[in-house]
């Protein structure tokens, strides 16, 4: 863990806050961004797109700025005001949703989610529910860029590539991000 976490955290649980996930763009959201932006043709406008687990937004702002119509869904206030702010600041609209979605029935067309399988919890309680989302015919998109509990199956690989990221958040200055798509398997 790096010292900006150990502090943060620290000073958050004083104050009894969750830890700012939100408040930078991890390299699953700048792959899918990136990805999309040299991609466009991939999303057409009006598309339903949710940015699951969205973190900063910058995937759901991608696809908002390519001319979907994005929901963005995080567990998190403070991270639902982020997007909020970053989609104002882009010159976008997208739905911001304070829920933890899973289980609910799917309404996307696409479903993107950059960076979640981070810790066995998270991976547990999302990949049923994609899964399911994947069988129904919704698109299901994981950028993972190395995480421990990525799903060992069910993954078609769509696209790799490198983003910088910071030592103060990572073990590396950058990381290799493949995005996937989730099969029903």
């Amino acid at each position: 863990m790096t010292p900006i976490w150990q502090a943060s955290e620290a000073w958050l649980a004083e104050h009894d806050m969750e830890p700012p996930f939100w408040a930078f763009a991890w390299p699953g959201g700048q792959a899918l961004a990136r990805y999309l932006f040299d991609n466009p043709i991939l999303i057409k406008a009006g598309m339903k797109i949710l940015d699951f687990a969205a973190g900063c937004g910058i995937a759901g702002i991608a696809c908002a700025l390519l001319g979907a119509d994005v929901e963005a869904a995080e567990i998190d206030r403070l991270a639902v005001a982020a997007i909020a702010l970053n989609a104002a600041e882009n010159k976008v609209f997208l739905t911001c949703l304070l829920a933890d979605l899973v289980g609910a029935p799917g309404r996307w067309d696409m479903i993107i989610c950059g960076d979640v399988c981070y810790e066995a919890p998270m991976t547990e309680h999302i990949l049923p529910w994609l899964r399911d989302c994947a069988r129904a015919g919704c698109i299901v998109w994981i950028a993972d860029p190395g995480r421990a509990y990525r799903p060992a199956t069910g993954l078609a690989e769509i696209h790799r590539c490198i983003v910088p990221t910071t030592l103060e958040l990572e073990d590396s200055g950058e990381r290799e991000v493949v995005i996937y798509r989730l099969t029903g398997v």
